[in-house]
C-alpha cells in the first residue's frame, strides 16, 4: 500500500498549484427589503419594484461566449419577511411562439426557452440551488453539487411559486422562494448569484455573470455577488409532515400466483433543525409511484448501472453518492431495498444533511430493512456517514463511512458486517480550467482480508480549444463494498460454475482539441484520442480501447460524430456473449469498429439521435444500429421512441442473432398539474415486453395523485408473466 499511497501525496501536492486563477468579470446587485408582502402574478405593478436594484446587460455563453445577448434580460430582486422575491423581463429577439417540451415540472433547461436563478448561498462556488421556469409558467428546480461540473440534478423537490405573462414583444417571470426551500447561514448578507437565459429562437444562451461557452451554464464558478440590505433569517416553526397511503393490487400469474391486494399508509417528516441543517425522517416508505427501469442491450462481461429514481435517496444524494467514481462507488443507494431485482421492504430512516458553516457540510443517514425469508435476506441496518470540508479557492476534502450489518434474533450480527472508510479529494481551481478527484477508500470485513482497497485520480484540464483528461484506479480483489457498485472485480466462470474475485488496474487518458470558425454553419469542430486501458494485479493486460473521434457542432445545435475503435479482450474464462448460450471460449480477441451518429437541432419539433456501428466483434462481427426520435405537438404532449438492434455473428453461432430492443413513449401534459407517461419496452435478450403507465395529478405543491399499471409479457408468445395497478396519495402538510 506504501507506492500507491505516495503516489496519491505527489499527485494531490500537484493538484494545489492549479488551485489560483483570476475571477471573471465581477458584478454584483443588492436586494433591498420591500415594505409589503404581495402575491405573485408575473406582473411588476407592485410600487416595491420601483425600489429593486436591476441586473441585465446579459453575455452569450453559447453561440459565441465573447459578446452581449441579442435578446435582451432585465433582473430585479427583493426580499420580504420570509421569502425572497425575483421579477424578470426576457425580450424577444425573434417573434414567435416559445420552444418548450411540455408542461411537465422539471422541464430540460438546454432543450427549452426558459429563465433561470442560481444561487449560492455561503458564496462558496460549490454548492448552489437552481429555480428555472419557461414562458408557460412551469417550474424546475433543482441541487448544484461539485460547482456544476455536472449540471442541475432535477431530482430536488420543493416548494416555491412563480407565474409568467407572455406578450408579443417579451414574457416576464415572477418569483417568490421561502427561506425554508433554501439552506444558508443566519446573518450572512453576502450570496452568490447568476440569471442565465435560454432562447432557442435566437439559438443563444447567456448569462448576467459571463460563463465561456465550454462549462455548463450553472456552473459556480461563475457567479456573482448578492448583497442583502440585512441579513436574512428564518422565522417560526420548518416542519413539512408528508403522509401518503397506497393501495396496490397484483399478480405473478407466470409463477400461478393468486391475486394479491395490499394497503400501506406511511410518511416523511422534513424538519429544519437551524437554517442551514435538515432531518429528513422516513416510516415505511413507499416506492411504487416511481418508474420501471429503462431497459439494456448488454454484450459485456459486467453489470450494468441503473440509477437512482426514489426521491428519498436522490435528495442531498451528492453528498454521499459523490464519493469515489460513477464504476467505483463505496454508497449506491439502490442496494437497500432491493436484491437481485427483487424488493426488500424498508421499515424506516433518517438522514441529517446540511451546510453549518461556509466551510464544512454534513451528512448522516440510516436506514432499516425488513428480512425476507424466500430470499434468504435477514433483517438489516444501513448506515452512511459524510464530511466534507472546503480547502484553497473551491476545493474540499471529504470522508465517509459506510456500514451494512445483519439484525438476526433480536440483535446485530458481529459477524455479519461490511464496512467502507474513505477519503476523497476534490479539486475546482477559481477559473474552472482544472478540475480532478483524488480517493483512496478501504473495505473491512469481519476475515479482514489484504488487498481490499481501491484509490484512483483523475485530473481534467478544459480551456477553449484544448481538453486534457488523466485518470488511474487500482481496485483491490477483496474491495467488495456491500452497499457499493464495482462491477469489474468478479469473474464467473461457466464451466467450474464458481465466481473469482480479481484485482485491476485501469489506465484513462483522453486529448482533445476544438477549432471555433468565425463564419460558418459549424459552430466548433475538432479531433480527440481516447484510451481506456485495464491490467490484471500482476500488470498483465486484459482489455483496451483505443478510439480516434472527430465532432461537428452546428450553430443550429446539431452534432455529428465519427469514431474509429480498436478493441483488446482477453478472456480468462468462458463467457456467454448473448445470454443464451453463445460461448466464446477463454483467450486472446483483437476487434476493430468505426462508428457514427448524429444528432438533430433540439429547436425543432421533430428531433433524433441516429447511430450505426458495424466491424469486427471477438472473432466474428456485429452491426448495431440505433435512434432515439421525438415530436412534440406544443406544449401537450412529446411522442417518442428509442430502439436499438444488434447483429452478431460469430463462428461457434449456429446462425445469426438478432437483438432488438424498442420503447415508444407517450407524455402528455394535460396542464402544469396533470401528467401522463406511458411506456413500452420489447427486448428478445431477456424475452421480455413491458408497459408502464403513469397518471399523475399535483393538486397542490408537492401533493400528487399517482395511479401506475405496470404488466409484463413472456415473447415471442406474448403470454402475461405479471400484472399490477398501484394507487397512491401524497400529501404535504407545511407547519
Amino acid at each position: 500500500m506504501t507506492r500507491p499511497l505516495f503516489i496519491l501525496i505527489i499527485i494531490l501536492h500537484s493538484f494545489r498549484v492549479f488551485g489560483d486563477a483570476k475571477l471573471p468579470l465581477s458584478r454584483s446587485i443588492e436586494i433591498r427589503k420591500a415594505p409589503d408582502e404581495f402575491s405573485i402574478d408575473g406582473r411588476a405593478d407592485e410600487p416595491a419594484w420601483q425600489m429593486a436594484d436591476t441586473a441585465g446587460d446579459f453575455v452569450n455563453s453559447f453561440p459565441n461566449d465573447t459578446s452581449y445577448a441579442r435578446a435582451r434580460t432585465v433582473v430585479k430582486m427583493l426580499h420580504g419577511h420570509d421569502q425572497l422575491y425575483l421579477f424578470a423581463v426576457c425580450y424577444e429577439a425573434v417573434r414567435g411562439n416559445p420552444i418548450v417540451q411540455s408542461l411537465k415540472r422539471d422541464f430540460s433547461y438546454p432543450v427549452s426557452d426558459a429563465f433561470s436563478l442560481i444561487l449560492d448561498p455561503f458564496d462558496d462556488k460549490v454548492n448552489g440551488f437552481s429555480f428555472g421556469v419557461n414562458p408557460y409558467g412551469v417550474q424546475r428546480e433543482g441541487l448544484i453539487a461539485s460547482g456544476g461540473i455536472m449540471g442541475v440534478s432535477t431530482d430536488w423537490d420543493n416548494a416555491w411559486y412563480a407565474e409568467t405573462v407572455r406578450t408579443p414583444e417579451y414574457w416576464t417571470v415572477e418569483m417568490r422562494i421561502p427561506y425554508k426551500t433554501l439552506r444558508f447561514k443566519d446573518g450572512n448578507t453576502l450570496w452568490g448569484v447568476n440569471f442565465t437565459r435560454n432562447d432557442l429562437k435566437t439559438n443563444e444562451s447567456s448569462s448576467w455573470g459571463p460563463v465561456p461557452r465550454i462549462y455548463n451554464i450553472a456552473t459556480l464558478a461563475f457567479t456573482q455577488k448578492m448583497v442583502w440590505d440585512e441579513a436574512p433569517q428564518k422565522h417560526g416553526r420548518n416542519i413539512s409532515l408528508i403522509p401518503f397511503t397506497t393501495v396496490e393490487a397484483d399478480r405473478n400469474i407466470e409463477a400461478n400466483g393468486s391475486f394479491n391486494h395490499k394497503v400501506r399508509v406511511g410518511g416523511d417528516a422534513k424538519v429544519l433543525l437551524n437554517a442551514s441543517l435538515n432531518l429528513d425522517v422516513t416510516v415505511g416508505p413507499d416506492f411504487s409511484q416511481v418508474e420501471v427501469d429503462r431497459q439494456q442491450t448488454n454484450l459485456t462481461r459486467f453489470n450494468l448501472f441503473f440509477p437512482e429514481r426514489r426521491n428519498f435517496f436522490i435528495e442531498n444524494s451528492d453528498l454521499f453518492a459523490s464519493f469515489g467514481f460513477r464504476q467505483i462507488r463505496p454508497f449506491f443507494s439502490r442496494r437497500i431495498g432491493l436484491r437481485d431485482g427483487a424488493l426488500i421492504p424498508i421499515i424506516g430512516g433518517f438522514r441529517l444533511s446540511g451546510k453549518p458553516s461556509k466551510d464544512w457540510r454534513v451528512g448522516l443517514m440510516s436506514m432499516q430493512t425488513e428480512g425476507k425469508a424466500s430470499l434468504g435476506v435477514n433483517s438489516e441496518n444501513f448506515t452512511v456517514a459524510a464530511v466534507q470540508r472546503m480547502v484553497f479557492a473551491r476545493s474540499y476534502v471529504s470522508a465517509i463511512v459506510v456500514n451494512r450489518i445483519s439484525y438476526d434474533e433480536g440483535s446485530f450480527r458481529n459477524d455479519a458486517y461490511n464496512t467502507v472508510i474513505g477519503m476523497d479529494y476534490n479539486l475546482s481551481s477559481r477559473d474552472n480550467l482544472w478540475n480532478g478527484k483524488a480517493f483512496y477508500h478501504q473495505n473491512i470485513t469481519p476475515q479482514r482480508p489484504s488487498d481490499a482497497y481501491a484509490h484512483a485520480t483523475w485530473l481534467n484540464y478544459s480551456s477553449r480549444t484544448w481538453k486534457f483528461e488523466w485518470n488511474h484506479e487500482y481496485v483491490g480483489k477483496n474491495y467488495q463494498p456491500a452497499v457499493g457498485f464495482v462491477p469489474r472485480n468478479k469473474v464467473f466462470d461457466p464451466l467450474a460454475q464458481k465466481l473469482y474475485q480479481v484485482a485491476y488496474w485501469r489506465l484513462e487518458p483522453y486529448l482533445g482539441y476544438l477549432f471555433f470558425p468565425k463564419s460558418s454553419i459549424v459552430n466548433s469542430h475538432g479531433p480527440s484520442v481516447y484510451a481506456d486501458i485495464y491490467f490484471n494485479s500482476n500488470y498483465l493486460l486484459t482489455d483496451r480501447l483505443v478510439q480516434a473521434e472527430y465532432d461537428v457542432n452546428f450553430l443550429n445545435t446539431a452534432v455529428l460524430k465519427y469514431k474509429v475503435i480498436s478493441n483488446l479482450t482477453r478472456l480468462f474464462y468462458a463467457f456467454d456473449l448473448t445470454g443464451k448460450g453463445d460461448v466464446l471460449q477463454a483467450g486472446n480477441y483483437a476487434y476493430y469498429n468505426s462508428n457514427i451518429s448524429f444528432t438533430t437541432s433540439k429547436r425543432r419539433l421533430l428531433t433524433g439521435t441516429f447511430s450505426f456501428d458495424a466491424g469486427t466483434f471477438f472473432n466474428g462481427s456485429k452491426v448495431s444500429c440505433s435512434a432515439d426520435v421525438s415530436g412534440r405537438i406544443q406544449p401537450f404532449a412529446i411522442l417518442s421512441i428509442a430502439g436499438s438492434y444488434d447483429r452478431v455473428q460469430l463462428p461457434n453461432l449456429a446462425s445469426t442473432r438478432d437483438i432488438f430492443l424498442l420503447g415508444p413513449r407517450f407524455e402528455f401534459t394535460f396542464s402544469r398539474s396533470v401528467f401522463f407517461t406511458s411506456f413500452f419496452q420489447y427486448n428478445t435478450q431477456i424475452n421480455n415486453f413491458n408497459i408502464n403507465a403513469r397518471l399523475q395529478y399535483r393538486f397542490k405543491p408537492m401533493s400528487d395523485l399517482f395511479v401506475v399499471y405496470t404488466e409484463n409479457y413472456l415473447t415471442p408468445v406474448f403470454n402475461t408473466r405479471n400484472r399490477a395497478v398501484v394507487l397512491k396519495f401524497v400529501y404535504w402538510i407545511n407547519t
